[in-house]
């Protein structure tokens, strides 16, 4: 059966041939396939959730639970909403009493055999250095803006920029550090029955 892969990366080192994938069944009619893939076991028996529509909803879930203690407090969620100077559109605007922030979110499934340090992205990304950019506009700006990495893999510690694969968007995260944009990750709790969001993670700059 051909099901729908729904992630627009490399995915890295979550296939090989044989391994156990999770996918969920459909019954639209307007579908042309009539399965998503969600979840796969790695090559280092990890899972990983490669649905990338879902971070956005776990992330807004957590959200809402006050479960990212960074970002708790807020009187208004908004999301998709357009700023800046390169036309972009922001995963979530919070409103907050001293202002607004602006929480961009990426999901992050690239791990390695070696080590329990996952990396973001898996394949070069252009869109995401921008959207860096204009986080780093409105940090200067004195405006909150937040990089908040959703990592969709288990049995991970932390999180790095993957600097061997796009060095350019390693030195965006790093200029948009320098010029105050805010840097989370937090890990998601991976299961066929159930995600959600879990314990933050350092990231390693």
């Amino acid at each position: 059966m051909c099901i729908h892969c729904p992630n627009t990366g490399s995915m890295l080192n979550c296939m090989s041939e044989g391994a156990r994938v999770w996918f969920q069944r459909s019954s639209d009619p307007r579908r042309k396939l009539p399965g998503t893939w969600e979840l796969v076991e790695t090559p280092q028996g990890r899972l990983a959730c490669v649905n990338t529509a879902r971070a956005n909803p776990l992330v807004e879930e957590a959200l809402l639970g006050g479960q990212i203690a960074e970002l708790a407090g807020f009187s208004a969620l908004k999301r998709e909403v357009v700023y800046g100077v390169e036309n972009s559109r922001v995963d979530f605007r919070l409103e907050f009493d001293g202002g607004p922030a602006y929480v961009e979110v990426k999901s992050v499934t690239l791990g390695f055999a070696d080590t329990a340090v996952a990396a973001f992205p898996d394949a070069v990304t252009l869109r995401g250095a921008r959207h860096l950019r204009e986080l780093a506009a409105l940090a200067r700006a004195g405006v909150r803006a937040v990089q908040l990495y959703c990592v969709n893999l288990s049995g991970v510690d932390a999180v790095r920029p993957a600097e061997e694969i796009d060095p350019g968007y390693a030195a965006a995260l790093r200029d948009a550090v320098a010029a105050g944009v805010e840097v989370l990750a937090y890990g998601v709790e991976l299961s066929p029955v159930e995600l959600r969001v879990g314990a933050r993670l350092p990231v390693l700059l």
